[in-house]
């Protein structure tokens, strides 16, 4: 996905709504996050990162 269009806002906020998904996964113990969500959240922390923008690393449950 193309980000060059997007705010800074927008991809921390996509980036943080997959937290709170793999928060949520970890909290219920049902896996609904896989491969494709780590996937895309590497590719908005990589943009985030390039645009000089901080985020913490997203603790993902183990059997995800």
């Amino acid at each position: 996905m193309p980000y060059e269009n997007l705010s800074d806002h927008f991809l921390i906020q996509m980036y943080e709504n997959i937290r709170d998904e793999a928060r949520a996964d970890a909290t219920s113990g049902i896996r609904l996050l896989g491969a494709p969500a780590r996937a895309r959240a590497e590719e908005l922390r990589q943009e985030l990162e390039r645009r000089g923008l901080f985020c913490t690393p997203i603790e993902w449950p183990s059997e995800v």
